[in-house]
């Protein structure tokens, strides 16, 4: 059995005519625009995301980063002259 009492010699003939009745050229240009599809919404949804977690977030991203103010090289004694 396969996919709901559907077998699997059932499966393949269906795949046959379906290559037939649009061909490889049309369904390969079917599945490049569903896999572009698929790509934009993940995009979408990963911006989405992350513009709601910036409108949220109190404090900037400082992940990795050392915040702490930078200290000034001593002076050199100019007295030693």
């Amino acid at each position: 059995m396969g996919f709901g009492g559907i077998s699997s010699w059932q499966l393949l003939i269906l795949l046959l005519i379906i290559v037939l009745v649009f061909g490889t050229k049309r369904l390969r240009n079917i599945g490049g625009d569903l896999g572009a599809a698929v790509k934009g919404f993940k995009k979408g949804m990963d911006e989405a995301e992350e513009a709601k977690d910036a409108a949220f977030s109190p404090l900037p991203d400082t992940e990795g980063k050392d915040t702490r103010a930078e200290k000034a090289p001593p002076e050199k004694d100019r007295t030693a002259q």
